[in-house]
């Protein structure tokens, strides 16, 4: 298996488990890389390492669920592996640049 095709697999991995609490050990399994060589490697193909992919996806997806959802916002953060509003608040702002209030 190529490299392109074991970082596909782990981001699939990683998507599909996106609201669980997720390894990096448990990602480079999903691609049959020990896990310093997967960290690197995502890192030189993406551009971003793999906690970043990771961090902005659920966000992206936070973002989504307030738009769409009546969900409250605790329990979306909750959701997304943040134990407190105030951690919640703080990454959503810098990621989206408003408050998750505002969305």
């Amino acid at each position: 298996m190529g490299w392109v095709e074991g970082i596909g697999k782990a981001i699939n991995y990683i998507e599909n488990n996106i609201t669980e609490e997720i390894s990096i050990e448990d990602i480079a399994e999903k691609a049959f890389i020990s896990p310093f060589y997967f960290q690197k490697g995502f890192t030189m193909l993406c551009g971003f390492t793999v906690g970043e992919y990771i961090r902005q996806r659920r966000l992206a997806l936070a973002g989504s669920e307030l738009i769409s959802t009546d969900e409250r916002i605790i329990d979306i953060a909750v959701k997304y592996g943040y134990t407190s509003p105030d951690s919640f608040t703080k990454a959503f702002i810098r990621f989206h640049g408003v408050t998750p209030t505002a969305v």
